[in-house]
């Protein structure tokens, strides 16, 4: 009896024990699947792991060229600047300084030490002190700003102008100012206004009445002797055609197609002698003489000289 209820007890340890490697089996083959799977996302993951690095590869291989023609372009920049003598400073949006190429050198006294600095603190060679000023309205109002201003060291005038720096996606970053050499066209314009300037002195001083016409025979300039002896005023001559003047007093048949012949056909008017009774200050003999004469830029000009000859031809008579 004992011995059947000791092996009753092993059967049914036995029969536990079945159930237990049965359902350890089980889980081991449920892990296996479950191993099986992951192995499967693990092959799919590292097809898609060297897709991707081969995709960064193909990326790299594209920034690298990005990069090398960036710095192409940088190196050409620089030398365009270099070469170009145009004095540029960069400035950024609390007005301290980026940047600036060597012949800024010449005009702000700057050195690399200055980067990061407010362009309020540098001393420059200018006659200009509202730089600093002048850059923080651009600053506000993105609208560039020009002008003239001269180096009082070397007496040099340069063009300054101030822009708003832009970047590619249109954002302002601060401000560029440029400096070009204008020292040649400002000695040429200077030597036009003095040569000007003397010859309308010449003008004056002579006692014969001098008359300048454009091709439409308008008056551009007239002396001192035209304005007292036809008691003329330059607002009545100034910018008016000849046979306008002062109530149309000068529109003469005879000397209207004498001066068109010059115009047109070329053909100078000389010591032609015109009577006319002018309202006012009563007859007058004039002895004309035009020639037409050329300027810069193809402008004609007729140069019309009218001698008073009413007292010579009295004293005839």
């Amino acid at each position: 009896k004992s011995t059947r209820e000791n092996l009753q007890a092993t059967i049914e340890e036995l029969q536990a024990s079945n159930e237990e490697l049965r359902s350890t089996n089980e889980e081991l083959q449920s892990a296996n699947e479950e191993l099986q799977s992951t192995n499967e996302e693990l092959n799919a993951s590292k097809e898609e792991l060297q897709s991707l690095n081969e995709e960064l590869i193909t990326l790299n291989a594209e920034h690298q060229t990005k990069i090398e023609e960036l710095s192409r372009t940088v190196s050409d920049l620089n030398n365009v600047i270099s070469s170009s003598e145009i004095a540029t400073i960069f400035l950024d949006n609390d007005l301290r300084i980026k940047g600036f190429t060597p012949a800024a050198n010449r005009i702000i006294n700057l050195i690399r030490t200055d980067i990061g600095r407010p362009i309020s603190d540098i001393a420059t060679n200018l006659e200009y002190e509202n730089m600093a000023k002048d850059a923080d309205g651009v600053l506000r109002n993105l609208v560039f700003r020009e002008k003239e201003v001269q180096d009082t060291k070397n007496k040099k005038w340069y063009l300054m102008k101030i822009l708003p720096y832009r970047t590619s996606d249109n954002i302002i970053e601060g401000i560029v100012v440029t400096f070009i050499d204008i020292t040649e066209k400002k000695r040429c314009e200077q030597s036009e206004s003095d040569a000007r300037v003397f010859g309308e002195n010449i003008l004056d001083t002579i006692r014969e009445s001098l008359l300048v016409l454009d091709k439409d025979l308008k008056v551009i300039k007239a002396n001192n002797s035209f304005y007292r002896i036809f008691r003329v005023s330059p607002e009545d001559a100034m910018n008016k055609y000849l046979y306008d003047i002062d109530n149309r007093q000068w529109d003469i048949p005879e000397l209207r197609k004498k001066l068109e012949d010059a115009v047109q056909k070329g053909i100078a008017l000389n010591d032609f002698v015109v009577e006319h009774e002018f309202p006012g200050i009563g007859r007058k003999v004039m002895l004309l003489n035009a020639h037409k004469i050329f300027q810069q830029k193809g402008a004609e000009r007729i140069l019309l000289a009218i001698e008073d000859m009413t007292e010579r031809k009295r004293a005839e008579e």
